[in-house]
């Protein structure tokens, strides 16, 4: 039973939320909270698979909630917005948020969210995530520290960072790379622990920052990924 736990400010959202998913027999929704402060003592007290956080409420907001969060608690962050490409999303992630939805987003896409973060994916659309990373991050801005620490990285760790940040699932980094999910799984296992980062989309943000990755960049040829 994945155990979930709903902060919105807006009592329409969140009860919203909250009906959606109790409606699923493998869903509880053990708490509901509206606001950041609330959204955090709840999550340390009711130790939540998933906490679905909206990213802009009074006090306390959501990305100091979600860093809050992913500090004292082993819970997943999946940040409710209105806007695709909104800063605070972009904070979010990098304060260990595990992917964004909008929230006018589908009943079967939101049950399937909560399904994918508890098992420890990211939920980061290629497209969207790259729009974002580029219009807070931007072209030519990366930060030489972070460049330094992916030389802790193999070259095959370094082409599954790279192909991750692209928003490659680990079985299209198989076939890219030619290697099996399992191999794909340790190097994403790896990269993570070496660059000490919390998850899947904390190294999509890495990826960018560092310089690895570039919005817009074209595509790595299949000769540049052997």
């Amino acid at each position: 039973m994945l155990r979930v736990l709903v902060a919105d400010d807006q009592d329409l959202f969140r009860g919203g939320f909250a009906m959606i998913l109790n409606a699923h027999d493998d869903i509880t929704v053990v708490g509901e909270a509206a606001d950041g402060a609330e959204a955090v003592a709840k999550a340390v007290e009711l130790a939540p698979d998933v906490v679905l956080m909206d990213i802009r409420m009074p006090g306390v907001d959501g990305v100091e909630a979600t860093a809050r969060v992913c500090r004292r608690t082993d819970a997943k962050v999946l940040v409710l917005t209105m806007y695709d490409v909104d800063e605070y999303v972009y904070d979010a992630l990098r304060a260990g948020a595990s992917g964004f939805l909008l929230k006018d987003v589908r009943r079967d896409d939101l049950v399937r969210a909560v399904r994918l973060v508890a098992e420890g994916e990211s939920l980061l659309a290629p497209a969207i995530t790259r729009r974002l990373i580029a219009e807070f991050v931007g072209r030519g801005r990366a930060r030489p520290r972070l460049r330094q620490r992916l030389g802790e990285l193999t070259d095959r760790e370094m082409d599954t960072l790279r192909l991750l940040a692209r928003g490659r699932s680990n079985a299209e980094i198989a076939a890219d790379l030619v290697v099996t999910e399992h191999t794909v799984k340790s190097h994403v296992s790896n990269l993570l622990t070496k660059l000490d980062l919390r998850d899947r989309a904390q190294a999509v943000v890495f990826a960018y920052e560092s310089g690895l990755v570039v919005a817009g960049d074209q595509e790595m040829s299949r000769t540049d990924r052997r």
